[in-house]
């Protein structure tokens, strides 16, 4: 079955509910398609400690404030997919779930999106699948050897299914710190960073994150000095199960070892140790493959954008991928900017005020 619509939002989650807002405000006939079964993007596989850098009045999307949550300072993951569901049910947004995109194709004046549930044609696209379902796992030597259990930060959940077990949390970012914290208690735990661990200010959270990258993304705009944005500051948000772990000296990075063994890991002076487990929280990589059929693709994987809008295909436009897709617009707080630039770009589009390519 083949129907058609302007424009055709892909990814259900905080960057595509934020683009459907905005859209939705412009008067624009859109939908919305989702891989998940249920509302909340990638919050509702998260680990069950997980919970916000900043307080709930700065985790919001566009138009609607996210309710505190009682008796925390940090909304928990849980609380998130509530916000997310009540957000898209409370604009109506016209989400189809589970709709998997195959791929994007050029079609004439319009882009072909092909799924799993048929083929939409659109006259613009906005491609919004972040990151968590293409996790990155480094090359490290002797990784097939090990004989433990491998697994990365997307299919960690709790600290109960590792107790009394040696484990080895690698990744020195926010996701490696609060999961080595979590098993901090019950495990024999080794946490191991390529770089020394390096924590923001205990009174630094995604408050001023999200105005450090707002600031360097408007000084490269204006050709000045780059201020550094985030990483300027550090790389771990003190959050209070992390600070607590640090404090009682429970929570110590080692360098990172050179090879796996069977039985665990060892470092280039022969120390070793051992291990039942390792997590990988080595991050993740734009998830893109459904862009493929453009050939689009640029250096590290990413498609060359200005603001959100594909340099190769202006009729694509990209969203919540990190910086390079608009300043920290990857969170919550963040993407609401880029995805009303987003949405007002197609609305010129659509009213011929800019031009499409032509094939």
């Amino acid at each position: 079955m083949t129907r058609r619509t302007q424009v055709v939002v892909i990814g259900g989650g905080q960057a595509g509910l934020a683009a459907g807002y905005h859209l939705r405000r412009l008067g624009l006939d859109f939908v919305i398609l989702d891989a998940q079964a249920g509302a909340g993007g990638a919050w509702q596989h998260a680990w069950d400690s997980l919970h916000l850098f900043s307080p709930a009045a700065y985790s919001s999307l566009p138009g609607r404030p996210m309710p505190i949550q009682a008796g925390k300072v940090y909304p928990n993951a849980a609380h998130v997919v509530d916000y997310l569901t009540a957000y898209e049910q409370r604009y109506e947004l016209p989400v189809h779930r589970p709709v998997r995109v195959d791929g994007v194709h050029r079609d004439g004046q319009l882009l072909r999106v092909e799924s799993d549930s048929g083929t939409w044609r659109a006259r613009a696209v906005i491609s919004a699948t972040g990151t968590w379902w293409r996790p990155f796992l480094p090359a490290v030597p002797g990784r097939d050897v090990f004989r433990g259990r491998k697994l990365h930060t997307v299919e960690y959940r709790t600290p109960a299914d590792f107790t009394g077990q040696h484990v080895v949390v690698v990744g020195g970012g926010n996701s490696g710190a609060q999961i080595a914290a979590d098993l901090a208690y019950d495990t024999e735990l080794t946490w191991v960073t390529q770089r020394p661990a390096r924590f923001l200010a205990d009174d630094i959270d995604g408050r001023a994150l999200f105005d450090a990258a707002t600031a360097r993304r408007r000084a490269l705009d204006a050709g000045t000095a780059d201020t550094g944005g985030v990483a300027s500051l550090g790389d771990i948000v003190a959050v209070p199960p992390v600070r607590e772990a640090r404090d009682t000296g429970l929570l110590k990075a080692s360098p990172m070892f050179t090879r796996l063994t069977a039985d665990g890991v060892e470092w280039a002076d022969g120390t070793v140790a051992e291990a039942d487990a390792i997590i990988w929280c080595t991050g993740f990589r734009p998830a893109l493959s459904h862009l493929a059929p453009l050939g689009l693709r640029g250096p590290r994987g990413h498609i060359p954008t200005t603001g959100t809008q594909a340099v190769g295909e202006p009729r694509l436009h990209l969203l919540g991928y990190g910086d390079w897709t608009g300043p920290a617009s990857a969170t919550l707080i963040g993407v609401g900017r880029p995805a009303r630039d987003a949405a007002h770009e197609i609305a010129a589009l659509l009213n011929g005020t800019r031009s499409a390519p032509r094939n």
